[in-house]
């Protein structure tokens, strides 16, 4: 069996993300004894799951909103710094060496870095009106909606585009064939980096059990900087196959038009061709190695982060992610993530 190679790991990009982003605190102590608690900037970085302007634009108010609540916790935060790492690696690695402060991760990226990142809270997210492991089931029900029901974790889906070959393999499955892998290796697809949940991981597990394959046996895989760019590929029939978060398709409905130049609707151009096991939701962490980091710290900080997704203001921000709010969340939590980590891991042993 191949050696599994995780693409991207300990990219040099995270070496300039949040360049000099030092932090300082006038905590009087490290349990948080003292009334008074000023801390000079907080950073905080989201990795790209979206286009980058787009993410930063879309939580630029979390910067007051933040420094709003966490006054409610006794912390005066003088600078909130939001900024999107060049890649998953790239977030997971800056919480490690402690240059950042908190970050909005996937599970994947956490249990990669959870050396020097620890998990305080988990995203809720609203629940769609399809879960089904069959891809015909979704593509029978289509357009797929959120729903008022909040669930703690999500499917990653393999999805056919607008090209000849995408169209091909979408007829197979929705007549009812099972695709097979000459079927799947036969088109281009766009993959993301390895710490990616729902762009890497479990779609190479969803491979590795129906073929004993995974992404890197495909003969053209590309990896893709954001969903974003992944969709507009799809869209200008660049790529054939694309895997993402289930909802992706909702986040993008009028980019497919708009922006990617389609004239037919997203819902009528794709359709889902693979479907994985449910995958538990994004995470909130922390640095274990920020100056900064302590237990009263990392309380306030959970405190805040739930109360502001708790308020129309606050899931506005966070819904750039998917996230309808946030619940407290322990390190276990992640275990079948990381026996999913470990067995991709021993895919080549």
């Amino acid at each position: 069996m191949k050696k599994f190679v995780k693409l991207g790991m300990f990219s040099l990009a995270s070496l300039a993300l949040l360049a000099g982003c030092g932090n300082s605190s006038s905590n009087d102590s490290e349990k948080g004894g003292s009334d008074s608690k000023t801390i000079d900037k907080l950073t905080i970085g989201f990795v790209p799951s979206r286009d980058a302007d787009e993410i930063v634009t879309a939580t630029e108010p979390l910067k007051q909103l933040v420094i709003d609540q966490m006054k409610e916790e006794g912390y005066t935060i003088k600078d909130v710094d939001i900024s999107v790492g060049t890649s998953y690696e790239a977030v997971g690695e800056s919480l490690s060496s402690g240059t950042m402060d908190v970050g909005f991760i996937p599970g994947g990226t956490y249990t990669l870095y959870d050396d020097g990142a620890e998990v305080l809270l988990t995203a809720t997210r609203q629940g769609l009106s399809v879960d089904s492991d069959d891809p015909k089931e979704w593509n029978d029900n289509k357009p797929i909606e959120q729903t008022d029901d909040q669930v703690v974790s999500y499917r990653s889906i393999a999805i056919a585009g607008p090209s000849e070959k995408g169209q091909e393999l979408a007829d197979k499955v929705n007549s009812g064939e099972e695709l097979t892998w000459d079927d799947l290796n036969s088109a281009s697809w766009a993959i993301s980096s390895s710490s990616s949940s729902a762009g890497y991981i479990y779609p190479s597990l969803w491979l590795n059990e129906k073929y004993d394959k995974t992404l890197l046996d495909l003969d053209s895989a590309v990896q893709a900087d954001s969903y974003a760019s992944a969709a507009a590929r799809l869209a200008a029939g660049q790529i054939d196959v694309m895997v993402s978060y289930a909802d992706a398709r909702i986040d993008y409905i009028d980019q497919w038009t708009n922006e990617f130049g389609r004239k037919e609707s997203i819902w009528d151009e794709t359709n889902v061709i693979g479907v994985t096991e449910p995958i538990y939701n994004d995470t909130i962490s922390v640095s274990k190695n920020s100056p900064l980091m302590n237990d009263d710290l990392k309380k306030a900080l959970s405190n805040a982060f739930i109360e502001i997704g708790n308020t129309d203001e606050g899931k506005e921000v966070i819904s750039i992610y998917n996230h309808f709010g946030y619940a407290p969340a322990e390190s276990s939590d992640y275990d079948a993530e990381r026996k999913a980590q470990e067995l991709i891991q021993s895919l080549g042993e």
